[in-house]
């Protein structure tokens, strides 16, 4: 999905004008004064088509996605590094990459593109429904992406074992606790790498001091870094002063 659209630079100046404190306080000269420029950033979301699995917050390794309830979809924190493991676990695609650019120039031109990620491989092993704790509610039915549970009038919920995929989503609605999956989540795949620039490197601690999962290490003023450790987030790379670490999305 790719998105453009424009505005005009003197009506974001307006705007600008409009918000200053200064023209709040009767100063109506004020002018506001705004220089081309181009500022990009990515966010993570969760649009409405989630189905409840909670699969996306039980992989996230910093704890930022709130649970999915049956009222609500999951949801992305402020704590959110961008690693994009979310994205490639959910079985739906309901968490969105987006990356973001706004050009200033003679008009503000904001473009939005979805970017691509693989998705991990999900195997339901085993399901199993107890009848004598399911009420027939129908609430694992809502939100089956696949059509694989089924409450048949007058009867307990059933499973088509041929159709499930083992996300696990009328688990977690379920009031009764009456559905239980076991399930395999393929390995994460590497869609980006971080590149280090030893040469660069002021030796100056904030990577070590910032990295959600302590995948650096600085030592001898060297930075030693687990590739084992790493998610591949953007943290580092945001917070490094002298830019000696990039993280560089790799070719598909």
């Amino acid at each position: 999905m790719d998105i453009v659209f424009k505005k005009k630079k003197d009506a974001l100046i307006n705007e600008v004008v409009a918000k200053s404190s200064d023209f709040e306080h009767g100063v109506e000269d004020f002018k506001a004064e705004i220089e081309n420029c181009s500022l990009g950033q990515k966010f993570i979301t969760i649009s409405p088509e989630c189905v409840r699995c909670n699969l996306c917050v039980e992989e996230c390794p910093v704890n930022a996605i709130d649970d999915a309830k049956i009222t609500k979809p999951a949801k992305i924190l402020e704590n959110c590094v961008k690693c994009e493991i979310c994205a490639q676990t959910c079985p739906v695609n309901a968490v969105k990459v987006i990356e973001s650019t706004s050009d200033l120039d003679e008009d503000v031109t904001y473009k939005l593109n979805t970017i691509k990620v693989p998705h991990r491989t999900l195997r339901m092993e085993k399901i199993c429904v107890d009848k004598d704790k399911c009420t027939s509610c129908g609430d694992c039915v809502k939100f089956c992406p696949t059509g694989a549970i089924k409450v048949p009038e007058g009867e307990k919920a059933v499973v088509d074992l041929d159709a499930c995929i083992g996300c696990g989503a009328c688990a977690n609605v379920c009031g009764e606790d009456a559905v239980t999956v076991i399930r395999r989540m393929g390995n994460i795949f590497k869609t980006k790498d971080l590149v280090v620039d030893d040469d660069a490197c002021v030796a100056c601690g904030v990577c070590e001091e910032n990295c959600p999962v302590e995948a650096i290490k600085l030592e001898d003023d060297k930075i030693i870094f687990s590739e084992d450790k790493c998610i591949l987030c953007e943290v580092c790379s945001k917070k490094c002063p002298v830019s000696a670490l990039k993280l560089e999305r790799l070719p598909k």
